[in-house]
């Protein structure tokens, strides 16, 4: 099988399989909830709070500002909707957004717009990159929050994160980032950066699915989605420790590889663009000439049908995905390439390939062979 699809999950690291294998067995020895107070309680707090000090050295944070989730989707429901709920100045209605963010942040200003905020959605280019001037030109004196992500997960581009982080701090408007895409793929520190929410996911990066996390800096506050005392309240239910040290160490490590593992894919994408371009005509690169992401390429194959291409690729063996892994079976075309003002056909007729540390040399050959392969019955099915 050739998996390239890792902005969908990752493969779990074998270091990151060790460790949580070591926990189960901890777990059926010496059970603890960190809450507790008696030694197995303490023991299994000290884990937490050890997890909780390595993520953060990592990060660039401190440990009390990172609160534990359930995922990257949770993680960005409490930054958009519990810090908008928080807020003490009422007057500050206005949530400023990109149209091509994930669905949770979407879904989260949708909900919050139809219990009366004031949402605005600004468009990216034709590159998929939002224009930082006009972003910052719907920043109002009523503006409560302005959330742009870190990297879009399907066409990989690189947002003006900094530079809007920067001006929200000068307008006093609270910024979030839904770094989720981004961490472990390009350098992220927090350190010097007017970050007052960030969403991170494990199982992007070699950690497991179900454990996400939100850093709230010192001195914002956000209304707990799940009512509870974990998390200094702005969390409820207990924290997987055993995936809160796999997140750790998985952030560690590709904190550690980042550099020289982002040289190397980046070479593979270029290489699988290049050969895709050279051997089949009407295929365009979504995001091309715009900051993208190492590993990630956003191909449309102009008059192809692109669920029966996936599919045929499939068959092969060969994993990519049609766009974000959470709207899988949805049959609406991608919002973020709609919103880079494709239609709606030339959407559809799109593919993501996302590399990682198992994709190689030679499956960019087979995967260039096999859409050459496919790609003519995929235009004659679009023909219908």
């Amino acid at each position: 099988m050739i998996y390239w699809d890792h902005n969908a999950t990752t493969p779990l690291r074998p270091e990151v399989a060790e460790l949580l294998g070591h926990s189960v067995q901890s777990a059926q020895a010496a059970p603890g909830n960190p809450a507790s107070v008696h030694r197995a309680g303490r023991e299994a707090r000290v884990r937490l709070d050890g997890a909780r000090t390595k993520l953060a050295a990592v990060l660039g944070c401190e440990p009390r500002e990172v609160v534990f989730t359930g995922s990257g989707s949770e993680a960005d429901a409490l930054a958009v909707q519990g810090a908008f709920r928080a807020r003490k100045d009422r007057a500050r209605s206005r949530v400023v957004t990109s149209a091509i963010e994930h669905p949770a942040v979407l879904g989260s200003v949708d909900r919050l717009e139809r219990d009366g905020a004031e949402v605005v959605r600004v468009a990216p280019d034709g590159s998929g990159r939002l224009d930082a001037d006009e972003l910052l030109a719907a920043l109002t004196p009523r503006t409560a929050l302005c959330s742009l992500m870190w990297a879009n997960n399907e066409t990989g581009v690189i947002q003006p994160v900094a530079e809007v982080a920067r001006a929200c701090a000068e307008r006093g408007i609270l910024f979030h980032t839904d770094a989720v895409q981004a961490l472990g793929k390009v350098p992220v520190d927090l350190r010097g950066l007017p970050v007052g929410l960030f969403s991170a996911s494990a199982h992007k990066l070699g950690g497991p699915a179900g454990a996400g996390v939100l850093v709230v800096r010192q001195g914002v506050e956000v209304e707990a989605l799940v009512p509870g005392h974990h998390e200094g309240g702005r969390r409820g239910g207990t924290v997987n420790v055993a995936y809160a040290e796999a997140f750790a160490l998985a952030v560690e490590l590709a904190a550690r590889e980042a550099a020289d593992e982002g040289t190397r894919v980046a070479a593979l994408r270029g290489r699988f663009e290049a050969e895709v371009q050279r051997c089949i005509t009407g295929v365009r690169v979504n995001g091309y000439g715009a900051l993208r992401l190492p590993n990630t390429s956003s191909l449309t194959f102009e008059g192809a049908d692109g669920e029966a291409l996936l599919i045929a690729l499939d068959l092969e063996g060969i994993c990519v995905s049609s766009g974000a892994a959470c709207a899988s079976g949805s049959l609406r075309p991608s919002h973020v390439l709609v919103g880079m003002g494709m239609s709606a056909a030339q959407a559809q007729a799109s593919l993501r390939f996302s590399l990682g540390a198992t994709s190689t040399g030679e499956e960019v050959e087979r995967v260039v062979a096999a859409l050459a392969s496919h790609i003519g019955r995929a235009r004659d099915a679009a023909r219908g």
